[in-house]
């Protein structure tokens, strides 16, 4: 095989691989074992890829389920590949071409084999076609180290097998094997439509494996799912739904993130995962591993809230266990040891429900309903079990969602809540509308879009008072989350039934100034909205509302750079106090942690989010959980706690993902976090996958963000010309937006540093000049810090290194004094390079490693890379004959003069500095004036001499 045949090293695979190699260096064989789809093959391609990378040769042999009917057919076409891959090693003769150099008897049997001569009546002779296969792997394994991969074993003909095994017992350590093998209980096919398995005979193992040959290939985790899905173009907001559909099966989660992005779904109606084409078929092709009997078990699984094998058995299965066990050696459920099942991936229990017949399904639900032993189960089986509306059940499910509510099981109590309107027989159409405006708020509540998309479609097809219809509206865009663009419709219908109603006006105006900023990425709106919401809802003694109006123009008062932003807040954290909401999320008191944040006041902020975990642990939603961790990562980020940065962060993503919700502002909180005390590189590519979520909800706050942190990150790697295009994007977005207060996002300094990188002296110091009359008057004192920063590097860039170091000392005092020790990190490493350009070497080295304590105290290992890593030498000055000097320029000079002194053209350096050709000649220009010299000749000379 060629190169061209491998694909990229498959995600979430890095660890496995290198076991591999392990396992291949030591013993020589290896067995990758796992279910269908789970990523096998693609491992082996990488091995084989890494193993051509070293100039092995690599011999590749798939079987299909066609080929075990065909004695020796996977046989043939090894020996057809090493005719491929092994051709003559002299000359153009037939001296060493493995097949030529056989004994006669040997390559005869090895001609009949391949059909390329007669076969005699008796077949061809297995001895001799045994010792040609030993000796021809031997040949090739004699010209260096060879690795044969066997993808499909299982496939593999009886007569090929034997073949083989011989062969592999007779072969050289230079001749490594990898098998892909996918075990027994999974099948091998059979027609996904009618479900049947194709059976399968126990294929003797080509070699007797011991237990550190064997690599079970994984699923992939949440997170890995997402950056599979960003390499196949597929919409990563979804990840966490899909994860929990596929069960982190590769093959299954891209075809269900195509299933979801072909059918449009939006990410906050995808929850019930309503699939179709090839996931379904992939599903039914798993389940299809197992005999009939075995399905009608776990569709009773299926159908259960808390799946059990004494439930299943109590039910009307007496196999439970056997049919159980069978199920989980297939890798379709997951059994604890007190009997709980759970199905490895939500599609299976999805597709088991979606192509059962109603009978079935009826059958299924009264069984259970008669055998749980929760009587708020019990009605759920008994509603299900019917299609015909009762009131009085009705009644008692309504009864079981409240208890659902009271136990704190908010998704129970929103699908008993649908279920309850859907029993309502049509006569009692009052009552039905109730229901489903109850059943959509508490969708709402649950964050289950789909059901509350479910109640409000019901409900808006009937003859509903226009209060009702707003109320479930306002239950659907609640349950949006991030993503609010393409809702337009429901706003306007909204507001039209809103007419009359003070506090539903109230309400709707709300959930505009929310949409305003995070979609419209338009705050002067969303402040006038939400004070108009704030208005109506005082009106009519709305607290509640009231107080999160005010809290949305907070927010946007201090987006706006308004003194007023404090004042409105402390009002709304009055009034919050005043009505106890239920969540932190989008409340005051979480902004006023936000706003201390904002203001390096981190002890104080750091502080009340300690106060408020313990509570949202115990009592908060998830999505109150996930903000709370989110905001914790920043505040530990900014204070240089690593490794507690790192801790929230994660488990603010895997609650994330694990709720399904948008991974954008986790993943974002993940890159600081990781810019902080990881790797520049995952932070890079958490910062990334954030940017690509953002814009595919439409959220324009987090892509600012997320953008900003990936130019943070790419400024201080060195790779200035892309953090330069990144940042100008932020640029754009924050003046599109109309923000004027710059503590919220740091950018300024970061594009200023990148502008004085490319020689944009002057456009560096427009922004700087812009910036700081803001900051001074809103009184944020470290963004004048950051900004001292900036200016440092445009005064050593311009000529002016000792007004430069000064000021950097004095901010990096400064940054000290105010607990931001990496910002102060930072400050000594520009210092040092400061200091190297003034050839003081020693206070270089001594600011080095001032840098260097402070990053390890903080566990801030990117950082601390960066501190003690061994600089370029400086250029020493060279000294001309008319006195110039190369200490004189810049480094951004310095690097145009070394382009065109190694012979470049304007328009070569112009290409490889990301200039333009006029900015190079005005450059070049100032660098002959710096060194007194007129050509390029005497340019080459002074940086030679």
């Amino acid at each position: 095989m060629t190169s061209a045949a491998y694909r990229a090293e498959p995600v979430g695979r890095a660890e496995l691989l290198a076991r591999l190699d392990r396992v291949l260096s030591t013993g020589g064989r290896a067995l990758l074992t796992g279910p269908p789809g789970v990523g096998k093959t693609e491992v082996a391609l990488s091995a084989a890829a890494r193993a051509e990378a070293r100039g092995e040769t690599v011999l590749w042999l798939a079987a299909l389920p066609a080929d075990r009917g065909i004695p020796g057919a996977a046989a043939a076409a090894l020996i057809a590949s090493v005719a491929a891959a092994a051709p003559p090693a002299q000359g153009p003769g037939r001296e060493g071409d493995v097949l030529a150099d056989l004994p006669g008897p040997q390559r005869a049997a090895v001609a009949m084999l391949c059909r390329e001569a007669p076969m005699p009546d008796g077949g061809w002779d297995p001895v001799a076609l045994r010792l040609a296969l030993a000796r021809i792997l031997r040949a090739l394994a004699a010209r260096g180290p060879a690795l044969l991969v066997l993808d499909g074993v299982q496939c593999i003909d009886p007569a090929s097998a034997d073949l083989l095994r011989f062969a592999l017992r007779l072969a050289p350590p230079e001749l490594r094997a990898v098998a892909v093998d996918t075990p027994a209980a999974y099948g091998t096919g059979g027609d996904p439509s009618d479900g049947r398995a194709a059976p399968r005979a126990t294929v003797e193992p080509l070699w007797e494996p011991s237990e550190a040959d064997v690599l079970n290939v994984p699923p992939l985790q949440a997170d890995e799912i997402a950056e599979l899905l960003i390499h196949h173009r597929l919409p990563a907001r979804m990840a966490g739904r899909i994860h929990k559909a596929s069960g982190g099966n590769p093959r299954l989660a891209l075809a269900v993130g195509r299933s979801l992005a072909d059918a449009r779904t939006p990410v906050h109606h995808a929850e019930s995962l309503s699939l179709s084409g090839r996931a379904r078929d992939l599903a039914r092709a798993l389940l299809g591993a197992v005999p009939p009997d075995v399905r009608a078990t776990l569709l009773l699984a299926a159908l259960a809230l808390r799946p059990s094998a004494s439930l299943i058995r109590r039910a009307g299965r007496p196999t439970a266990e056997a049919d159980l066990a069978a199920a989980e050696r297939a890798s379709l459920i997951r059994l604890t040891e007190d009997g709980t099942v759970a199905f490895s991936a939500g599609v299976l229990p999805s597709t088991l429900v979606h192509d059962a017949c109603w009978t079935e399904r009826s059958s299924g639900h009264a069984a259970l309903a008669g055998v749980v032993d929760d009587p708020v189960e019990a009605v759920r089986h008994r509603a299900l079990a019917t299609d015909v509306p009762d009131e009085e059940l009705a009644a008692e499910v309504s009864a079981a969602a409240e208890t659902a509510r009271r136990r704190g099981n908010s998704t129970l109590a929103a699908e008993l809540a649908l279920l309850a309107a859907e029993s309502t027989p049509g006569l009692h159409g009052p009552q039905r509308i109730a229901r489903l405006v109850d059943a959509a708020e508490e969708a709402a509540r649950a964050a289950r879009a789909d059901l509350a998309m479910r109640a409000a479609t019901d409900l808006l097809a009937r003859d509903a008072s226009p209060a009702d219809r707003v109320r479930a509206r306002l239950a659907v865009l609640d349950t949006a989350g991030q993503g609010l663009t393409d809702l337009d419709e429901i706003y306007v219908h909204a507001m039209e039934d809103s007419e009359g109603d003070t506090a539903l006006r109230a309400a709707v105006q709300l959930r505009l100034a929310v949409k305003y900023v995070l979609a419209d990425g338009d705050p002067v709106r969303s402040r006038a909205a939400a004070v108009e919401s704030a208005a109506l809802a005082a009106s009519v003694d709305d607290r509640g509302t009231a107080a999160k109006a005010l809290t949305v123009q907070a927010r946007m008062d201090r987006v706006l750079g308004s003194p007023d932003a404090e004042r409105v807040l402390a009002e709304a954290r009055a009034l919050e106090r005043a009505a106890r909401p239920l969540g932190i999320r989008n409340a005051a008191q979480i902004l006023t942690i936000r706003h201390a944040m904002f203001d390096d006041r981190l002890i104080e902020a750091r502080d009340q989010l300690g106060a408020l975990l313990p509570l949202v642990e115990r009592r908060g939603s998830v999505e109150d959980a996930i903000e709370l961790f989110r905001t914790l990562a920043e505040v530990e980020a900014r204070q240089g706690h690593c490794a507690a940065a790192l801790a929230h962060a994660g488990r603010s993503l895997a609650l994330t993902l694990e709720a399904g919700l948008s991974p954008g502002p986790a993943w974002y909180a993940l890159a600081l976090a990781e810019t902080a005390g990881g790797s520049f590189a995952r932070a890079a590519s958490y910062a990334r996958r954030s940017a690509q979520a953002s814009e595919e909800e439409g959220d324009h706050v987090f892509l600012s963000r997320s953008l900003y942190a990936l130019g943070r990150v790419q400024l201080l790697c060195g790779d200035v010309a892309t953090a330069l295009e990144t940042l100008r994007r932020v640029q754009a977005g924050e003046r599109a937006q109309a923000t004027v207060d710059p503590s919220m996002l740091r950018w300024h300094e970061e594009l200023a540093e990148a502008l004085v990188a490319v020689d944009a002296l002057e456009e560096a110091e427009a922004l700087l000049a812009d910036v700081r009359p803001v900051a001074d008057r809103l009184g944020r004192t470290t963004v004048l810090l950051g900004c001292d920063r900036a200016r440092a590097v445009h005064l050593a860039a311009s000529g002016c290194p000792d007004e430069a170091a000064s000021l950097l000392t004095e901010v990096a005092e400064r940054y000290g004094a105010a607990g931001l020790p990496l910002e102060r990190g930072r400050a000594l490493i520009t210092l040092a390079r400061v200091e190297r350009r003034r050839r003081r070497r020693s206070a270089a080295a001594s600011a080095l490693q001032a840098a260097a304590a402070v990053f390890e105290r903080a566990g801030a290992t990117p950082w601390l890379a960066l501190a003690t890593e061994s600089p370029t030498p400086p250029a020493e000055p060279v000294p001309t004959a008319r006195g110039g000097a190369l200490s004189a320029l810049t480094d951004a000079e310095l690097r145009l003069a070394r382009l065109v002194g190694q012979g470049a053209s304007n328009q070569e350096a112009a290409a490889k500095l990301y200039l333009s050709v006029k900015t190079v000649e005005a450059r070049l220009t100032r660098i002959y004036q710096k060194l007194d010299v007129r050509s390029r000749a005497q340019l080459a000379t002074a940086l030679n001499s």
